[in-house]
């Protein structure tokens, strides 16, 4: 996400320009660069992430190691807070909390909003920061707490290979996933527990008594 110091537009990363230089691809990478990006959210793009119901997450932790997850909500889940910041509600999961457990290592996010009735979708990459719900009083359902993006590129997605999907009723009974792909019964690789709490004294001495004969 970070712009190499002798680009003029301040886009692309080392290995984006790289490879533009042995590929070939130069000239059309930066015409694309000069008339699709931007640093900040222009009123477009604005308007178009406040009538989205679902994005994709992408996130690293502080070794490189990715995650991508789906968010989705009702019309408006992602707040423009202005021209160079979004933010999302963030509810109680599987406790795991990949994607935010990455952003208190590694700030660094990548948003994708694909509309698949227009067929048009919208990368916004940025810096991303946990906040807490009290610190970002917002209208709607209390979330637990909010992840916050400042934005350093937003630029368009093609539409050529994004299908066209039409939106049908809610179920108004949704099952959960629960152990869809089968894999509560499967071996796993061994998870490393936490270390088992310090037995007090007491529950000591009681154990003591209870083997006693």
């Amino acid at each position: 996400m970070q712009g190499c110091a002798d680009v003029g537009t301040g886009f692309g990363s080392v290995g984006e320009r790289l490879l533009q230089v042995a590929y070939g691809s130069e000239e059309r990478a930066q015409r694309f660069y000069e008339t699709q990006m931007l640093d900040r959210l222009n009123p477009t793009m604005r308007e178009f992430i406040a009538r989205q119901e679902m994005m994709f997450v992408a996130t690293a932790d502080g070794e490189g190691n990715c995650d991508a997850t789906f968010r989705a909500g009702p019309t408006g889940f992602v707040a423009v807070l202005n021209d160079r910041q979004v933010a999302w509600l963030e509810y109680r999961g599987n406790g795991v909390l990949a994607s935010l457990g990455n952003i208190f290592t590694n700030p660094h996010a990548a948003l994708l909003f694909v509309d698949f009735q227009d067929s048009i979708g919208l990368h916004v990459n940025g810096r991303a920061a946990i906040v807490e719900n009290d610190d970002l009083p917002l209208p709607g359902p209390s979330p637990q707490r909010w992840v916050r993006v400042d934005v350093d590129e937003a630029y368009i997605h093609c539409r050529k290979h994004i299908p066209h999907l039409v939106k049908a009723e809610p179920a108004a009974v949704r099952p959960r996933g629960g152990d869809y792909f089968h894999v509560a019964q499967e071996p796993t690789p061994a998870v490393e527990a936490a270390p088992p709490a310090r037995r007090r004294w007491w529950h000591r001495r009681s154990a003591v008594a209870h083997d006693a004969p």
